[in-house]
């Protein structure tokens, strides 16, 4: 499963570092030790987390693009069938659902606590992941 640093998960939720140490001390947000010593968020507990809570976000995903419409969230859902998925994200207070191929969702490794970025084109939402960044 995906695991966010504190920073990052700041990043994502629209707060600074302190608030979101202060929100898992609380226990408002469960966190882990990595390896290292590290805090860390697991990436289904932060999806659950935006699911219940209104946060803003930005991009912290760098690419170019012409795209404007992009919102940068956390997979809370994602139900497949063999040839079809639905991936439900949350980003910020938008909830942003996408109908791709199942083949996608393999290959983008979407997981529910994924990072990723919904693209809105006209009526198609494009969901792109950095690259390398599975978990």
């Amino acid at each position: 499963m995906t695991a966010f640093r504190i920073r990052e998960a700041a990043e994502l939720l629209g707060v600074s570092d302190d608030t979101l140490r202060r929100w898992t001390d609380q226990g408002r947000l469960p966190s882990q030790t990595d390896d290292s010593g590290r805090a860390v968020i697991d990436g289904a507990d932060l999806a659950a987390f935006l699911t219940a809570e209104e946060t803003a976000q930005h991009d912290p995903i760098d690419r170019a693009t012409s795209a404007r419409n992009r919102f940068v969230g956390i997979v809370t859902h994602v139900q497949s069938d063999p040839v079809m998925s639905q991936v439900e994200m949350r980003c910020g207070p938008h909830r942003v659902v996408s109908l791709m191929s199942t083949e996608a969702v393999r290959e983008l490794g979407l997981e529910i606590g994924s990072l990723a970025t919904a693209t809105v084109k006209a009526t198609t939402v494009v969901v792109e992941t950095q690259t390398g960044a599975r978990a």
